[in-house]
């Protein structure tokens, strides 16, 4: 990228360089608004960069007079304003945060409590009995249970900012002046997967802040921006979004859950999505179920043309031409970053055509987490944009078609994995960070993802086949959900594999469109539709078997597949 095209940013030193200097710009503005709800009352509370600050210095404050300065503190629960507060509380005062899934199960809860060796955990009200359980069992190291709201038993959030306030009141600012080591251990963070096989990554502040930078560098929030935080905070890619926001001066809001988007999109007026390819995907099939509703197809496609066309002159009238889409998105909605796993091509492209800047990143946790992105002047349909500044990326070990491992090198790679040389070395060799993922960078220098080198089907011709390839096609047949494409073996002989996909359809779609079908009805009429895809692929790559489901597939909170957990089920 030419050196003018980037923004100037300042080049932050730390985390807590970055809220000081952000509440210094925006000290007014909101950072983040709670919804309350109380009968049938509904409140909002808004928090601006200088309460937020304060709330941050009174628990931090409060937390060292708990004993846990330069100590390990664990963060469970949903995206919220107490978990913000936590967990910034912790990076603010050279604690080591640790956040983890309020998915878990109690004894991977345990385990990672253990694992980590955390002396304290905050969590969401919602977990108290798991909690209790594992304060009754006495195996962790945990010596403060502090529950975000007032529960007999534990210590609570508030009492804690409270007596925070009263400390520093007092005269006492050692955690204010308390200076950050930016390359010590900051963040403590489990990758997805059970408690047994999941990696504990070590991250520091220089390498968060460094991506923080790189990302504000090529793209552009304004700080009347507002951003939904649907993606969960304990995930490197939901807490580095939230303070990437912060940041920027922008205001966050949180969702009241999957099925409330459209409401909360309207309600609050976001602007900024920040989300995976399934909500992405699930905002746009709402889109063109209402254009086929009104039997505005033909008419959109008309008008997309005379925009496009209109833009090659420099005249840019998608917002006006596509108001009323947009409106159906709550009306503000400008700028949607898509990170995770690819995304339909065609649906990114529609997104900007309907103008709303819509992009493509990638990258993992042990990155922090951004390796490429699209942005403002570097965009390229089924890419994931070209590498952050600070970032090498090469591919090494190329097949024939110039695809191979992705590896990385730059100041946003992990310290390593917890107590685990082996599985560090495996990955971090002469300062490369070996991904794990397969792709390709084409000669613009645009980085293409083609899969995961563990999920990738080797044919018994050695011909390769990358699942999300074809998953991203299937999932385009109107009746589907969502789609696992895997490698059947064949009863003769297990190396011998027969491409195969598990379909999930979406029950309310079937029903609308063929009222009550039998199962072996609508197999046919989506196995057809499948044989219809087959035909636009090389022969090796056509799927040759399909199970139909309406259970979904099983996730991360993230909503991303496990492949390994899903593929076990279906060989059972």
């Amino acid at each position: 990228m030419e050196k003018n095209k980037f923004r100037e940013i300042k080049n932050y030193k730390d985390i807590k360089d970055i809220i000081y200097t952000a509440t210094n710009l925006y000290s007014s503005n909101i950072a983040f608004t709670t919804k309350v709800k109380k009968d049938k009352e509904v409140t909002y509370i808004n928090h601006t960069y200088i309460d937020l600050l304060n709330d941050i210095n009174c628990f931090g404050t409060g937390l060292y007079n708990l004993g846990l300065k330069n100590k390990r503190v664990a963060i469970i629960g949903k995206n919220s304003y107490k978990w913000a507060v936590a967990h910034l509380s912790n990076l603010l005062g050279g604690i080591v945060s640790v956040p983890l899934d309020k998915g878990l199960q109690l004894k991977e809860l345990e385990e990672s409590l253990i694992r980590s060796k955390a002396e304290a955990i905050v969590f969401d009200e919602k977990l108290k009995d798991m909690i209790s359980q594992i304060k009754e069992a006495k195996k962790t190291n945990i010596q403060n249970y502090i529950c975000m709201e007032k529960e007999e038993g534990f210590e609570d959030f508030n009492s804690i900012i409270k007596k925070g306030k009263e400390i520093i009141e007092k005269g006492n600012k050692e955690y204010i002046d308390n200076e950050i080591d930016a390359e010590k251990m900051s963040i403590l963070l489990f990758t997805s997967g059970t408690t047994a096989k999941s990696k504990a990554v070590m991250l520091n502040q220089r390498a968060i802040a460094s991506n923080l930078r790189d990302m504000l560098m090529v793209e552009k929030f304004v700080k009347n921006d507002v951003n939904i935080a649907f993606l969960p905070f304990h995930h490197i890619f939901g807490s580095t979004g939230m303070v990437v926001m912060l940041a920027a001066g922008v205001k966050t809001v949180f969702p009241d859950g999957l099925k409330y988007i459209k409401q909360n999109l309207k309600e609050y007026g976001v602007s900024v999505f920040i989300g995976v390819p399934i909500l992405i995907d699930k905002m746009y099939s709402n889109i063109e179920k209402e254009i086929k509703k009104q039997n505005k197809t033909q008419l959109i496609n008309i008008a997309i043309k005379i925009s496009n066309f209109l833009q090659k002159l420099h005249i840019d009238i998608r917002r006006k031409m596509f108001k009323q889409i947009i409106d159906g998105l709550g009306g503000k909605m400008r700028f949607i970053i898509s990170g995770g796993a690819p995304l339909n091509e065609n649906i990114a492209r529609r997104f900007n055509e309907f103008g709303i800047h819509l992009i493509q990143g990638y990258g993992l946790t042990e990155t922090s987490p951004v390796i490429a992105a699209e942005n403002d002047y570097f965009k390229k349909y089924g890419s994931v944009g070209i590498p952050m500044r600070n970032t090498k990326v090469e591919i090494v070990n190329k097949d024939e078609k110039g695809i191979g491992e992705i590896r990385v090198k730059g100041s946003n790679v992990m310290m390593g994995y917890y107590e685990n040389d082996e599985k560090t070395n495996e990955v971090l060799k002469d300062g490369w960070f070996y991904t794990g993922d397969l792709g390709f960078i084409d000669k613009d220098g645009f980085l293409f993802i083609t899969g995961r080198q563990k999920d990738m089907i080797v044919l018994k011709n050695g011909k390769k086949v990358f699942p999300e390839e074809i998953e991203i096609l299937i999932n385009q047949i109107e009746e589907i959900e969502e789609s696992f494409i895997y490698g059947k073996p064949s009863l003769q002989d297990k190396n011998d594999l027969k491409v195969s996909v598990k379909v999930v359809y979406n029950k309310d779609i079937v029903k609308e469109k063929y009222g009550d079908i039998s199962q072996e009805e609508l197999f046919k009429k989506i196995w057809n539709q499948i044989k219809e895809v087959n035909k636009t692929l090389p022969k090796y790559k056509y799927v040759k078997d399909m199970i139909l489901t309406s259970e979904p597939l099983i996730k991360t909170t993230t909503n991303k597949t496990k492949r390994n957990e899903e593929l076990k089920k279906i060989l059972k």
